[in-house]
């Protein structure tokens, strides 16, 4: 063979090997395993907002947010949302059109992740609050797909919790006697807390609120609430029965809308649980 056919192979075999090569890359599963080695930063917006009201603002602690991967359980992102309740006309009083955002106004209150994904992931995404009052404390969560470098931006992912911030503010001291008149006074609020009375945005003509004594587990005496003439504060007289009385606890109640609230305020010198 002369050295001109020579190099001719030379020159074809390495051609061809470029183009194998060249086909390698080409293959689908060669650039789908490329891609889902590349981490891509996602955005994901969450608004946490209390059921018939605004959304979960500082003043009540806001809301604690996780973002998990649903099928592992692992943490992705967590955080708080922090900000205020947003606009109370644009929630509460306009018509809300398709398509358009309630919450992204100025200020208003937000959890904004980035995450770094490589492939469609299913997550679950929860909210707590509101984190200043245990006693009011709800969750709620969704599960839902994130698709790498699809921001979710506006409104985002909305999650809403129901129930009422409920607290005893009287009776103050813990001692009660058989046959006595106590006053119970309490304060009830939305969980993003906006304030509650008679003929208001959140009106507590359609609330059912209760003052009960407890002695040991057991209702021995109970009260209706009427407004105090202080916005959110309510109050009742009620009679400890003769075998006496543990505790006094408050109800509210909205059927109707799905929210109601509850706390105990204990009368043996001890802070009741309260749930």
């Amino acid at each position: 063979m002369t050295s001109s056919c020579v190099d001719c192979s030379r020159y074809i075999a390495a051609a061809l090997a470029g183009l194998a090569v060249a086909l390698v890359l080409a293959l689908p599963g060669r650039v789908q395993a490329q891609s889902a080695s590349t981490a891509v930063p996602t955005t994901v917006t969450v608004h946490v907002r209390s059921n018939d009201a605004k959304l979960l603002q500082d003043p009540v602690g806001g809301a604690r947010v996780t973002i998990r991967h649903a099928d592992t359980g692992t943490v992705l992102a967590e955080g708080l949302q922090e900000g205020d309740s947003g606009s109370t006309e644009q929630i509460m009083r306009q018509p809300h059109r398709r398509g358009e955002d309630l919450f992204t106004t100025p200020g208003a209150g937000q959890y904004t992740a980035t995450l770094s994904l490589t492939e469609p992931t299913r997550v679950e995404v929860t909210a707590e609050a509101p984190l200043d009052y245990p006693q009011a404390m709800q969750s709620a969560s969704k599960t839902l797909w994130l698709m790498p470098g699809q921001d979710i931006m506006g409104d985002g992912v909305v999650l809403t919790v129901h129930g009422f911030i409920v607290e005893v503010l009287r009776p103050s001291d813990t001692a009660v006697r058989p046959g006595e008149t106590l006053t119970v006074r309490s304060r009830v609020r939305m969980l993003c807390g906006c304030p509650t009375e008679p003929g208001g945005m959140w009106d507590a003509n359609t609330y059912t609120i209760t003052a009960q004594l407890m002695n040991d587990g057991e209702v021995v005496a109970t009260a209706p609430m009427e407004f105090a003439g202080t916005t959110s504060e309510y109050e009742s007289t009620v009679t400890v029965p003769s075998d006496g009385a543990t505790a006094v606890r408050v109800l509210a109640m909205d059927a109707d809308r799905v929210n109601f609230g509850m706390a105990t305020h204990a009368l043996s010198g001890e802070v009741a649980d309260e749930r």
